[in-house]
């Protein structure tokens, strides 16, 4: 089977067709900028344009960089404040005139990693860390999901989330190196292994590509590799959620 799965993020919207069967996209990526403004309409009218670019006319797996319970934005994250409250699946299904199944965007990235990639036949706590505008995190535990992990979002000194002072977006804002920045990473890491003493931590998003130049900046105990799909496994990941609800609709 076929799905086409969407990665939205807090600069770009992401999209491209997926075989369930073994992962992989069977198309190239299509992306849109997100909308400056981040706020519903927009973003949900992105959304339908990606399917219109696929021309494509079946189920969709979106995932979302907000806490998702019953496709309900509990918290805004990185986007509008007018999110809070919307019921992003009847949002987006509306625009596209499809069904659309709507699940955090770091849990997505996790399930692709732990079905399809690095994290496959993984026992004990592993723990999936999205770099990008924000600090994503998926948990699960012998392979399966533990929802709604937002490591991200730990108060940190001055800040309110520790992702304001140690996502990709602060090492673009602040103009960083990689190793300036790979040892705020690194702080986050600590307080993640402290937290949740993950036996694995696997890295995503588009800034696991550049691992090689941040890895000798990363000293905790717990093993972290990068995953091998990178910033695909959101679009893979979000179309194993309509392929298979039951394993991350909660």
């Amino acid at each position: 089977m076929e799905i086409l799965g969407i990665d939205v993020g807090g600069s770009g919207i992401k999209g491209a067709i997926v075989n369930m069967e073994t992962g992989e996209m069977i198309t190239e990526r299509f992306r849109i900028p997100t909308p400056k403004s981040r706020k519903p309409k927009p973003m949900a009218e992105v959304v339908a344009k990606i399917a219109e670019h696929f021309n494509y006319k079946g189920p969709i797996g979106c995932g979302f960089p907000t806490v998702i319970k019953k496709g309900i934005c509990k918290t805004p994250g990185n986007l509008h404040k007018k999110w809070a409250g919307v019921n992003v699946n009847e949002l987006f299904s509306e625009a596209t005139g499809l069904p659309v199944t709507v699940v955090n965007d770091a849990d997505a990235a996790g399930y692709a990693s732990m079905n399809y990639g690095v994290g496959k036949g993984k026992d004990g706590l592993v723990a999936m860390i999205t770099i990008g505008t924000g600090l994503g995190s998926g948990v699960f535990f012998n392979g399966e999901l533990l929802p709604n992990y937002e490591l991200g979002q730990i108060p940190y000194k001055k800040y309110d989330k520790i992702e304001l002072w140690a996502a990709a977006s602060a090492k673009e804002r602040e103009d960083l190196s990689y190793k300036k920045w790979g040892k705020r990473f690194n702080v986050f890491l600590e307080l993640v292994e402290l937290i949740i003493s993950p036996d694995l931590i696997i890295l995503g998003g588009g800034t696991s590509k550049n691992w090689k130049q941040f890895k000798d900046y990363i000293n905790i105990e717990t093993p972290v590799i990068p995953a091998k799909l990178q910033n695909h496994a959101g679009i893979i990941g979000a179309a194993a959620a309509a392929y298979n609800k039951k394993a991350l609709v909660h």
